[in-house]
């Protein structure tokens, strides 16, 4: 009996190894054939070359630049590969004097550790001029790899900067969100460049290679280009778009020039800064400057400064307080003071604009009409239109995170304060005041929509490649508020061609316009002041913001111009002669038929 369990036990033993050597030799060679192709070869990604951003007439505005990256071996650090390590930096210091040998050790340390194995990247970018006459030289090093990098460059610098936008470094949360960004090493932060990133920054090739134990190249397997060179064709014209720069030199704020489909031919915030200085880095000392600034550079004031838009609002209002419970022949009589409560509500004409009907309410900017007719209106009715006509909501500009405003309502105020509504709060709506909050670019859409009937998605883009941008409308309006829109189109003309128009005195376009001025107080006018003190006399930042946006031709309008100056004051005297000039340059230009 014993003999057999041991007899068993042996048996069992041989047939346990023999299944096993079976496994090894025949069941499991897929596995590690496919372990064994893993050490002999490999897929490396190949970056793509980020799409140029062409003006709409084939003018380059966001260019690569031709260079090279260095990446220096991992484990350089150790003690018996320090040496190597100091002579690599010996050697590329003495080639490229400009680079920070300091710099180079904190980004190896930072990337070098026992799990990595990839060369680490020390520099950047190096010039096509700078390399070339070196590049055999420094490619012979075992240590070193030498890599194609374009670097964006921005030629005109700080001109439309706010919409283009730039790129730099990618950080831990671009890769995060976009892998591809490791592999590319940049990303668009801001503009343009950061809403068409996905686009831009195309897609990475590959190729496949067989390597040797010394990890040499063996030979090349398979490869596959990278989906690459998507360029973006704007409706910007740069040429429009500096001379605008050049007309608003010294000042702070907003030109908008929009086709009434939408299409931005020009757009800028004021100040600029140059592009180029982020993609190269700036110091500490420039970007506090730049950050510290109360002129806000770095803020793209097109879809993120938020301002009081004033009188402007009026022609919103005024569409609707004649399709509703008022008619186009309703009228008031101003005394220049509407008394309510212990508040005294003060028309900005002192002594008063007396009989006013609609389109004298818009050509004068009566601010009493506005007054007494949201007294009747109500604030809940104003609030909803507003935001049917395309105020407090996004617009669908093709620019990151757009703020949306306040169009201020009961429930608004209930929600953000948790304080009840007062009638007071309903006048100051009325002509564009208290919270009342708007981005230039809702204003040039609401002045489209007055202009065409139709609320446009503004957008910068023209084509993809070849492929057309699909522009796209909203039908917004009730049938009644199409077939008053003439009243207010006639008193938008008015205001730019009746004697008694608040922007007449100030204008030479060349183009018949219609238009609205507004003046947006940035600071409160106390009850016992009987005079005002004229706006030049303030000081510069308790002035009032100056608005004007108008569309042209009249009879058969083709453009939206929308100047905002900050603390500019009055609306007409601060842009009137801006906006004449840019008409006059799109007469020029042939954007306007004579």
């Amino acid at each position: 009996m014993r003999l057999k369990i041991i007899l068993f036990l042996f048996i069992s033993m041989w047939l346990m190894l023999i299944v096993r050597i079976f496994y090894l030799a025949v069941s499991s060679n897929n596995h590690y054939k496919k372990l064994s192709l893993n050490n002999t070869i490999k897929v490396e990604k190949i970056a793509p070359v980020r799409g140029e951003i062409l003006d709409r007439n084939g003018v380059p505005i966001a260019i690569n630049q031709l260079g090279f990256k260095i990446k220096l071996k991992p484990h350089l650090l150790s003690k018996k590969n320090k040496p190597k390590f100091n002579a690599e930096l010996d050697n590329l210091l003495k080639l490229f004097p400009q680079l920070d040998r300091k710099k180079i050790v904190k980004l190896y340390k930072r990337k070098d550790s026992f799990y990595n194995h990839k060369y680490i990247e020390i520099v950047p970018f190096i010039s096509y001029k700078q390399m070339m006459p070196i590049y055999s030289m420094l490619n012979l090093r075992k240590n070193i790899k030498i890599s194609p990098a374009p670097k964006r460059y921005y030629p005109y610098k700080n001109t439309a900067a706010h919409v283009i936008g730039y790129v730099s470094r990618a950080n831990k949360k671009d890769v995060k969100n976009n892998p591809l960004a490791e592999l590319i090493g940049y990303a668009g932060k801001t503009g343009l460049e950061k809403y068409y990133n996905q686009y831009l920054q195309g897609e990475a090739g590959y190729k496949k290679i067989q390597v040797n134990a010394s990890n040499q190249i063996i030979k090349e397997l398979s490869f596959e280009k990278p989906k690459e060179n998507r360029k973006l064709t704007l409706n910007i014209d740069i040429k429009l778009q500096r001379y605008i720069d050049a007309l608003f030199k010294g000042k702070s704020g907003v030109v908008i020039v929009m086709n009434v489909d939408g299409s931005i031919l020009s757009a800028s915030s004021y100040p600029a800064y140059d592009l180029n200085i982020f993609v190269n880095g700036m110091s500490y000392k420039m970007y506090n400057k730049l950050a510290n600034s109360l002129e806000h550079p770095f803020t793209d004031k097109l879809v993120h400064g938020l301002y009081p838009p004033g009188s402007t609002v009026k022609i919103g209002f005024g569409l609707l307080y004649i399709t509703t419970a008022l008619s186009e022949n309703w009228s008031v009589y101003c005394t220049a003071s509407l008394p309510l409560g212990k508040r005294v509500f003060r028309c900005w004409k002192k002594k008063g604009h007396h009989t006013t009907d609609i389109i004298k309410a818009i050509r004068e900017s009566c601010d009493d009409y506005f007054y007494k007719g949201s007294l009747i209106i109500g604030n809940k009715n104003m609030s909803d239109a507003m935001l049917r006509y395309g105020l407090g909501k996004k617009t669908g500009i093709d620019l990151p995170n757009e703020f949306i405003g306040v169009v201020p309502s009961r429930e608004w105020k209930r929600k953000k304060y948790n304080r009840s509504w007062n009638i007071g709060e309903t006048l100051n709506t009325s002509i564009g005041q208290g919270d009342f909050l708007v981005t230039p670019i809702q204003m040039a859409q609401l002045t489209a929509l007055i202009a065409t009937g139709k609320l446009p998605t503004p957008h910068f883009a023209k084509k993809f490649g070849k492929k057309e941008y699909e522009i796209k409308y909203r039908d917004v309006l009730t049938k009644k508020e199409k077939e008053k829109l003439p009243i207010i189109r006639k008193a938008m003309y008015q205001v730019c061609n009746n004697p008694h128009g608040t922007a007449t005195s100030f204008l030479s376009s060349k183009v018949v316009i219609a238009g609205k001025t507004g003046t947006a107080q940035v600071i409160g006018i106390k009850q016992d002041i009987k005079k005002r003190i004229s706006e030049h006399n303030l000081e510069y930042y308790n002035r009032s913001h100056a608005w004007f946006t108008t569309y042209g031709p009249y009879k058969h309008p083709q453009y939206v111009v929308l100047a905002m100056v900050e603390h500019g004051g009055h609306g007409g005297h601060a842009a009137g002669k801006i906006v004449s000039k840019i008409y006059n340059k799109l007469l020029e230009l042939g954007y306007i038929k004579k």
